[in-house]
């Protein structure tokens, strides 16, 4: 284990880091200290040479997940840089508390990502994965609960952590949602009268009292407090769902955020109020978050093209 991992992450606490932005950073610091202890390397002799050793083992099928210690898949390239950015933070830690530290945190440098094509289905796809609990569930209960939850994520743009967060006090009678987002930045979401409709008859259903606002219902996965739906269970029924509706885009409960961005923007909205629709701190993310639908492209090409309208010959 790293000798100031724990005063680390303690640091992270009181610096007022959000928990799950903590446990991400000792998730990471934890793959790293393994890596450590397998190749007999101490923490003092690390050096440019081990963290090159370091990120191929990263890219690698030998690397042992955190917890449960099996091989995991091969990291993305966002993944692996996610994993070095926490090393860098550690190091930076360390020079910060005049503690010994074996080298430079800029000494880490990031690994080159991959441009992939745009992960946004059309947006008629989009509508067909929401409106498709109605059909493909057979407890009408879920099937209602389902599309209201899917229906809430693409209407607000919001993050699945965010969702699974969400109290029935949150939202007022107008479809404005206060939430307390990514870094604990605060901001308001809107929900669409549509999406505002579906999440009322939900609602009607329940008589249990409970102010989680999307719970399971028998034998569904239950977090560990408060009876609340897990972001695992709406990602695993977002995959079941987009698979029998054989949407070959992939799309997950992130895809409907990157969607409501891309097709917010295709409409014309402002950068500036989608950045802050999703809560973003830089309008740098926001505009990676905005990709243009292929339809949207060659409507695009079509209309604008100096040499679109052909000349008579």
């Amino acid at each position: 284990m790293l000798e100031y991992l724990d005063d680390f992450l303690l640091y992270l606490k009181t610096n007022n880091y959000s928990l799950e932005t903590i446990y991400n950073y000792e998730r990471d610091l934890c793959v790293f200290s393994q890596f450590l202890d397998d190749s007999s390397t101490p923490f003092g002799k690390v050096d440019k040479r081990v963290i090159a050793q370091f990120k191929a083992y990263l890219a690698s099928k030998d690397r042992l997940t955190p917890v449960k210690g099996l091989k995991g898949e091969i990291l993305a390239s966002r993944s692996l840089n996610r994993v070095l950015s926490a090393v860098r933070s550690y190091l930076k830690y360390l020079i910060e508390m005049d503690l010994p530290c074996p080298l430079p945190p800029d000494a880490i440098k990031m690994v080159k990502t991959e441009k992939r094509h745009s992960q946004v289905a059309e947006l008629d796809d989009l509508v067909r994965l929401i409106e498709s609990p109605a059909y493909l569930e057979n407890d009408p209960k879920i099937a209602l609960r389902n599309q209201a939850i899917l229906e809430v994520l693409f209407s607000t743009g919001m993050r699945i952590s965010e969702l699974c967060r969400l109290n029935r006090s949150d939202i007022d009678g107008s479809g404005k949602i206060f939430i307390i987002g990514k870094g604990k930045k605060e901001r308001f979401v809107y929900l669409t009268p549509r999406a505002q409709k579906f999440l009322e008859k939900y609602l009607a259903t329940r008589q249990d009292g409970l102010e989680s606002l999307f719970i399971p219902y028998a034998g569904m996965n239950v977090s560990s407090n408060k009876k609340r739906l897990s972001v695992n269970y709406i990602q695993m029924k977002i995959k079941e769902y987009r698979q029998k509706l054989k949407i070959n885009v992939p799309t997950s409960a992130h895809s409907l955020r990157h969607g409501f961005a891309t097709y917010l923007a295709e409409s014309g909205a402002s950068p500036a109020a989608i950045q802050i629709l999703l809560g973003h701190e830089s309008l740098d993310t926001t505009t990676r978050y905005v990709h243009a639908s292929d339809k949207f492209a060659e409507e695009t090409h079509r209309k604008f093209h100096p040499l679109a309208k052909p000349k008579s010959v």
